[in-house]
């Protein structure tokens, strides 16, 4: 670990889904001085920070408060805290969340020499048009379909544009899943969702192909990693100097019914798959196809995912969603 004993880590979104299980990851590799920011508000987020160590709490509107003055003391920070609905409609909301932010927080950490880890989103590559590389010489080409993946595409935007993406470390995540997701509500990976309906009917339900003339129902594709695999990767950037734009992902392609087929594996029994047409809010703003490019982390030969797709979902499903174990 590049990081001095008596500093603090920054995790942002700490008590969130990927941010727990980040903290996860550091304190099995005996790091504690960590301060979490989050917002736990009413939820049963704060559940996500049972049986894990951490220095302090702090409400996102208390970080900058906490910063001051302690500017020598802190090695790292993880910015994961991020609106991540992508139907939220409110745009000035995801702009001051999502973008603004994170500009004043990079900021603080550019000008005092602290490593600065970024949360993205493979939602900034829109349909998948222009592809998935996370070269930074093709930024400015992408479409993002929703308000939620523009706010993260401005924040990469900025950095570029303000030639500072070689001083921070900017993480695409794509279709992460697994435990400590429980408070996401409707923002819950499809397993999650589907897990009850499966167990009491015997069945899931698809979205028919919005695109019949490229994908078949349920053969829409998406690059899905397991949140064991995405913490870990996510941490390694804390062992090493390396700058820039990461994907991560598996790089390689499932469809929804294989999901589905492997939902059935972890349950021992056999799903009936009903496809329903797409909900029009949904029509134009859905990605059919995401696969991570991930020759940058092969050439750097940075840590790589561990398990199988169906490995993670027999695990995520026997070892947390039917016990209710978190993570």
């Amino acid at each position: 670990m590049l990081l001095k004993d008596t500093s603090y880590i920054v995790l942002t979104g700490g008590a969130g889904f990927i941010g727990s299980g980040v903290l996860r990851v550091l304190n099995d590799e005996g790091i504690d001085n960590i301060v979490v920011v989050d917002n736990l508000g009413s939820t049963d987020k704060w559940k996500n920070l049972l049986h894990k160590s951490f220095a302090e709490v702090l409400h996102k509107e208390q970080l900058f408060d906490w910063l001051r003055g302690r500017e020598k003391e802190i090695s790292a920070i993880i910015h994961l805290g991020a609106c991540t609905s992508t139907v939220e409609r409110d745009a000035n909301y995801l702009l001051e969340n999502n973008y603004r932010y994170s500009v004043k927080l990079a900021q603080f950490a550019i000008a005092h020499g602290i490593r600065f880890i970024y949360a993205s989103s493979a939602a900034t590559y829109g349909s998948g048009a222009q592809g998935f590389s996370d070269q930074h010489g093709t930024l400015e080409a992408y479409f993002p379909l929703n308000m939620y993946g523009y706010s993260k595409h401005l924040f990469d935007l900025w950095l570029t544009r303000n030639s500072l993406l070689d001083r921070v470390v900017g993480l695409k995540y794509f279709n992460v899943f697994g435990p400590n997701e429980y408070h996401k509500g409707e923002m819950a990976s499809t397993i999650f969702r589907f897990l009850p309906t499966a167990i009491k009917k015997g069945s899931i339900q698809l979205f028919k192909s919005s695109e019949p003339g490229r994908f078949a129902d349920g053969d829409q594709v998406r690059d899905f990693i397991y949140i064991k695999d995405a913490a870990r990767m996510t941490v390694q950037f804390l062992n090493n100097t390396l700058t820039g734009i990461f994907n991560i992902g598996m790089g390689i392609p499932h469809t929804w019914n294989s999901l589905a087929h492997s939902i059935g594996k972890a349950l021992k029994k056999e799903l009936e798959i009903v496809y329903t047409p797409m909900p029009d809010y949904l029509t134009g703003k859905y990605q059919n196809y995401t696969c991570a490019d991930m020759s940058k982390t092969m050439k750097q030969n940075l840590i790589r995912p561990g398990f199988t797709f169906e490995e993670a979902v027999v695990d995520y499903v026997r070892s947390h969603l039917l016990p209710e174990k978190h993570w």
